[in-house]
């Protein structure tokens, strides 16, 4: 029996819209430097759960706990502040900003100065805002973007798009790292560079992962647990080669 308390636990999690029940008895732990990934079928409830994770949606019943605390009824930015980042399937980034300001945007909580600082440029302003500099451009070198840093966020090909989310989540300094559907649209090269890039925030910072994916190549080389869920419900987890080998998962999902 594992004693370490977990990063993310779920307990009997659901939500029902109507007399649908979208996501039902979802139960789930991830530890601190796991990768787990969540798969199954279009529609099966995947990003729904990804919603209940971060305060987008409430659950009807069920609780959502990070390190040991409910957040059951807390606003979507607090989830952020209680350490929970995401990624999103349509690319969501501030397109006419630079890429280190899309970055430094996300540094909320190390802002330092008020508004007399900022309107007149004190020791202050300059210091936070090097402090901040210095911390979106590590993040950028993380990520294969630092040679990019002053340009446009849709400039970017849609590899480095994806890519310059994830620096953008790492920058509210998470504790678990939501990612839907990170490879959706990448040529094999591009999927490559993920995988290692994924690779590196998990060795560096080792945060909990968990990973939404189509692409099973990926999935299976890169987590340690999957779980699957189909209209709603899981209806298996465990070891990649459990996954790939379970006949209720070839079925619904992975096919012959």
């Amino acid at each position: 029996m594992d004693e370490r308390i977990p990063v993310l636990e779920t307990r009997k999690l659901g939500i029902s819209f109507g007399g649908l029940k979208a996501v039902n008895d979802f139960n789930i732990k991830i530890y601190p430097g796991e990768l787990v990934g969540l798969i199954g079928p279009n529609g099966a409830g995947k990003t729904t759960v990804f919603n209940l994770l971060t305060g987008v949606y409430v659950p009807t019943e069920g609780t959502v706990i990070l390190n040991g605390q409910p957040l059951n009824g807390k606003k979507t930015y607090q989830f952020v502040e209680a350490g929970v980042a995401r990624t999103f399937q349509n690319i969501r980034l501030f397109r006419q900003m630079t890429v280190i300001d899309n970055v430094k945007a996300a540094f909320t909580k190390d802002i330092r100065y008020n508004l007399f600082d900022a309107s007149f440029r004190t020791k202050k302003y300059w210091d936070t805002e090097k402090r901040i500099t210095d911390k979106a451009m590590e993040l950028l070198e993380i990520c294969g973007l630092a040679d990019k840093a002053n340009e446009l966020a849709a400039s970017l090909p849609y590899g480095r798009q994806r890519k310059l989310e994830i620096a953008r989540a790492l920058a509210t300094d998470m504790k678990l790292l939501l990612l839907d559907e990170p490879a959706a649209g990448m040529n094999p090269t591009e999927t490559a560079e993920l995988l290692a890039c994924i690779n590196t925030i998990r060795e560096r910072f080792g945060v909990a992962i968990l990973l939404i994916e189509h692409d099973m190549s990926l999935v299976m080389n890169i987590c340690e647990r999957i779980q699957v869920i189909d209209y709603g419900q899981t209806i298996a987890s465990g070891l990649p080669a459990e996954i790939a080998s379970n006949p209720r998962v070839i079925a619904a999902y992975l096919g012959e």
